[in-house]
């Protein structure tokens, strides 16, 4: 493994082109979804789980802020980040750009469950890694997740369970699985491969998605559910091939049709108020 790396002026121009998009892909997937959550703040079909979402959003939000405070190492302003960036410089996954289709909890939990699963495992992938400021974020990170994923895990099931519930269940998963194997897409191959080498993360996408596919196949399938697309090499191996994705990946800055759309409802106001920097409430994170 790379050596400890305790600040961007150790870094190569190459090294930090590395740390700048794995600092990207972590903070923009979080930030889309927190704002794609905010959705069903009071839609939810019980109270509880209108509280879990709403606390989803902003916990999201509040690992979107660790992961960009960290790009500020980098020399970026959070309005450079954010409300003045290009839309298509933004490097989430396009499952957490796509809109909930209207009144579907079984799309909002399959969603976050096919997300979570991926979190915990990037997030793994990063406990050890050399640059100490991601390594220090994990942990706190990490304590949240767990209850993101246990929520949409129990949900799943329990949709699972009856007729309707397994229907739409089905009907999300088709929709919604092409764009979350985009999680596993790299923004440049050989930039992914720098990640590694430098130790910033210590697996490669590729490992990342066969082991998310090792989970949530078999899960999926234990409750009846059909795949889209056929995952599975044998019964020990899975792999994502290029047939299975969408045409939009968004790691590569190809969006689908609602990002353009979301991208202007998150910045209008910062552009309506004319702003040209944003307003800080409280001290950026250690």
């Amino acid at each position: 493994m790379a050596g400890r790396v305790d600040a961007p002026i150790e870094l190569e121009e190459r090294e930090r082109t590395a740390l700048e998009l794995l600092l990207k892909r972590l903070a923009d997937d979080e930030f889309v979804l927190a704002e794609r959550y905010t959705e069903w703040q009071v839609r939810a079909p019980t109270l509880e789980s209108d509280l879990a979402l709403a606390n989803n959003a902003q916990d999201e939000l509040g690992h979107a802020r660790l992961w960009y405070d960290v790009l500020e190492d980098l020399g970026f302003e959070e309005q450079e980040l954010i409300y003045e960036r290009d839309p298509a410089d933004f490097r989430h996954a396009t499952l957490v750009e796509l809109p909930f289709e209207e009144g579907d909890w079984a799309d909002a939990v399959l969603r976050s469950y096919l997300y979570d699963v991926a979190e915990k495992l990037r997030l793994e992938a990063l406990e050890e890694s050399t640059y100490p400021k991601i390594a220090d974020r994990v942990g706190k990170i990490q304590s949240e997740e767990v209850y993101h994923l246990e929520h949409a895990q129990n949900w799943v099931k329990r949709l699972a369970d009856g007729d309707d519930g397994h229907e739409r269940l089905q009907d999300a998963l088709d929709r919604l699985f092409p764009h979350a194997l985009t999680l596993f897409e790299p923004v440049d191959r050989g930039v992914e491969n720098d990640i590694v080498k430098l130790g910033l993360r210590d697996a490669t996408l590729e490992e990342l998605g066969e082991e998310w596919l090792s989970i949530v196949v078999p899960s999926l399938e234990s409750l009846e559910l059909e795949l889209p697309v056929n995952a599975q090499v044998d019964d020990d191996t899975f792999e994502i091939t290029e047939e299975m994705l969408p045409e939009e990946r968004g790691r590569d800055g190809s969006h689908t049709d609602a990002w353009a759309n979301l991208h202007d409802e998150l910045t209008h106001t910062y552009r309506d108020l004319g702003r040209s920097q944003t307003t800080t409430i409280m001290s950026r994170p250690g």
